[in-house]
């Protein structure tokens, strides 16, 4: 069962019921009784098509559209109790001059109680310096609130440098992915030391998140590895988010959580959880990349899903389901990385459905949009990826045009510093200039040296099955 179909069965009637009206009164009707299917009928994701007569990108727009309406009202209910408690905060002047000492005091430590409770921070300085003035001639209390008023200063720092640290840290990994160099590899080792050496000054719930989140990632996909830890840390985790349920972070975080199992299950793919994680999170594809980079490197889930779609076989489906997932996406193209591997993304889908002029577009407005000489290597990928596009498209003009650039920047950067950029150019030009005899069988030992020369930095090449059938596509051309 998806996540969506979870939430749904977990609605109270009174929530469900102002869901479905709403839906309903907004000419959402396919919405309304997809919700209405999800709740309760017991038919698989095939009947609910059939039921609803959409197609499967249909059906997955319908899901994305229906989970962000659930989302929006459960967000605005749970949000009804914390904006209550801030309104409350902003008129302790008025209790302080309004009401009586003792009434004053009593009110401001149940709200000091409460604020605990939802973990609003900020607030509880405010409070905090408010009960110290108030308590200034009870000496005891004064002292004991000073002291809490000064932790928690202490303690907000802490928790704004942690912020600071999670953003920066993937900000940096940006950086490495697209160049695997060695120094910003040790500057992510030192934001992840400083994380940790921050987190363990105190013990809190939410530098925890905040750390794990670092550490977790950092094992995946710096060091390359899994640990069976990792799923305790997971459950400590979504104890944490269930403890704070109204937690309005929190709410949001439980998508970091996600896509940290399912890069865990990409690598371990422990009991076929990979494809459940894939189900559950697809409909939020969209919004983890271009909402979540301060809390972790949110493009990644991009090439885990193509990486699923090669695994199932399934790669011809992408062009269809990413275009139905991204019809409303804005790219944030100050963000190089992200921008980068969306857009090969987007092309890597057109090219496995044969579309290779659109893919040729989408690259080429990507190298006219963007300045990339901080990144010469992740320049030339895009291009050799272009270049085979109007391979691909017999396009013998625009071709020899774009290998002249791509050969002048081999010599640059160095031919031993992109070994697997010189063996592209030959299994291009061997593709448009030789003829049919042999060809197959040259192209197929230039490709098998190929995989072995692929670079440890960010290439679309990594990402597409450089096998038999590549040869064979290659050949007919």
């Amino acid at each position: 069962m998806s996540k969506l179909k979870n939430i749904i069965k977990q609605l109270s009637t009174k929530d469900y019921t102002a869901i479905y009206d709403s839906l309903i009164n907004s000419n959402a009707e396919k919405s309304a009784y997809l919700l209405k299917f999800m709740r309760e009928k017991q038919l698989s994701d095939t009947r609910i098509m059939e039921e609803l007569e959409v197609n499967n990108n249909a059906y997955y727009t319908l899901r994305s559209r229906l989970n962000q309406k659930i989302e929006e009202y459960l967000l605005q209910e749970m949000e009804s109790p914390r904006t209550s408690l801030i309104k409350k905060v902003a008129t302790i002047h008025d209790i302080i001059f309004t009401k009586k000492r003792a009434i004053a005091i009593a009110t401001l430590k149940k709200l000091e109680k409460e604020l605990l409770d939802y973990d609003l921070s900020n607030e509880l300085t405010i409070v905090y310096k408010t009960l110290k003035k108030l308590l200034i001639n009870s000496p005891e209390d004064h002292f004991n609130y000073s002291q809490l008023y000064n932790r928690h200063v202490a303690y907000m720092l802490a928790l704004d440098k942690a912020e600071d640290l999670l953003a920066n840290y993937f900000k940096k990994y940006g950086d490495y992915f697209l160049t695997n160099d060695e120094t910003d590899k040790i500057g992510l080792e030192l934001l992840k030391n400083e994380m940790n050496n921050v987190a363990n000054l105190y013990q809190s719930h939410r530098l925890f998140v905040y750390q794990s989140f670092i550490n977790i990632f950092h094992q995946l996909y710096v060091e390359g590895k899994a640990s069976p830890e990792m799923e305790t840390t997971f459950e400590k985790i979504q104890t944490i988010f269930d403890s704070y349920y109204l937690d309005a972070i929190y709410y949001h975080l439980i998508l970091v959580l996600e896509f940290l199992k399912t890069e865990y299950y990409g690598i371990v793919d422990k009991n076929g959880k990979l494809n459940k994680a894939i189900e559950d999170i697809t409909e939020s594809i969209p919004t983890i990349v271009s909402n979540y980079s301060l809390y972790t490197f949110s493009p990644s889930i991009l090439l885990t899903k193509q990486k699923y779609y090669l695994l199932e076989h399934t790669e011809k489906m992408m062009y269809g389901e990413t275009k139905e997932l991204f019809e409303d996406y804005e790219i944030n193209k100050l963000n190089i990385p992200e921008y980068i591997i969306y857009v090969n993304y987007r092309a890597s889908a057109c090219f496995f459905a044969e579309k290779y002029d659109e893919a040729a577009k989408v690259l080429n407005s990507l190298l006219n949009e963007t300045a990339l000489k901080k990144y010469p290597s992740a320049l030339l990928e895009i291009k050799l990826f272009l270049a085979l596009q109007y391979v691909m498209m017999k396009d013998h003009d625009l071709f020899n045009q774009l290998i002249n650039s791509i050969q002048r920047q081999i010599r640059l950067i160095g031919k031993d510093e992109c070994v697997h950029a010189v063996a592209l150019t030959k299994i291009f030009k061997a593709t448009l200039n030789e003829g049919k005899k042999g060809k197959k069988a040259k192209l197929s030992l230039l490709i098998n040296k190929l995989t072995t020369s692929l670079p440890k930095y960010y290439s679309p090449f990594n990402y597409i099955p450089l096998d038999e059938a590549f040869a064979e596509r290659l050949a007919s051309i």
